[in-house]
């Protein structure tokens, strides 16, 4: 994970200026849509701010973070709120969100470390709270461009979703990348509930 906070740190600028202007609302309001108003938010990963803006803006209660200190400063800074500086295994919390929105973040943990993030994930989710995550279409897992991915297929992440059986998937697509010169590359992208267990 050091790698790819590197990258962050030092590359922070111009990712941001390749993330904040695309349109994401097909998906933000499918989200949002599953929650109830005024719902209490993570943004788990947050990197330039757009998604917690976003939210803010329709009235939601966002705690946003970022494992990347650059990046915190800068989403802090365009959302007017505190970017907490976090990584995803440091995520602690229980019954605290009505919805977690983990967007192209997570896939950046290891197979096995991604196992204990979406069972943190799940633990600091309220009962029919939402989650969702968005992952790179495939098989791969390892270093690409300087950053670390764990590429998912609707099997791989079915597999993993085993070891949460409080989780359930709500909608699954499959989707172009929205950012210019990238349309080639497929993300899958997951809503899940979380159910309480009998």
């Amino acid at each position: 994970m050091t790698t790819t906070l590197k990258y962050y740190n030092q590359n922070a600028l111009s990712f941001i200026e390749g993330t904040i202007d695309v349109d994401f609302k097909i998906i933000q309001n499918k989200f949002i849509d599953c929650l109830p108003q005024g719902a209490t938010i993570l943004d788990f990963g947050c990197g330039s701010g757009r998604d917690t803006k976003y939210f803010l803006e329709q009235g939601f209660q966002v705690t946003a973070t970022d494992g990347s200190e650059e990046l915190c400063k800068l989403a802090s800074e365009y959302t007017g709120i505190p970017v907490k500086q976090m990584l995803f295994l440091e995520l602690d919390e229980k019954d605290a969100y009505d919805g977690v929105w983990a967007c192209s973040s997570i896939l950046h943990c290891s197979y096995d470390d991604l196992v204990v993030v979406m069972q943190k994930i799940s633990a600091a989710l309220k009962n029919n709270g939402v989650l969702y995550t968005s992952f790179k279409y495939g098989t791969f897992s390892g270093e690409r461009n300087g950053r670390f991915f764990t590429d998912m297929t609707e099997e791989t992440f079915k597999e993993l979703l085993r070891k949460c059986p409080e989780l359930e998937i709500e909608d699954l697509t499959i989707t172009t990348d929205v950012r210019p010169g990238r349309g080639e590359e497929r993300w899958l992208n997951l809503i899940l509930r979380k159910q309480a267990l009998a």
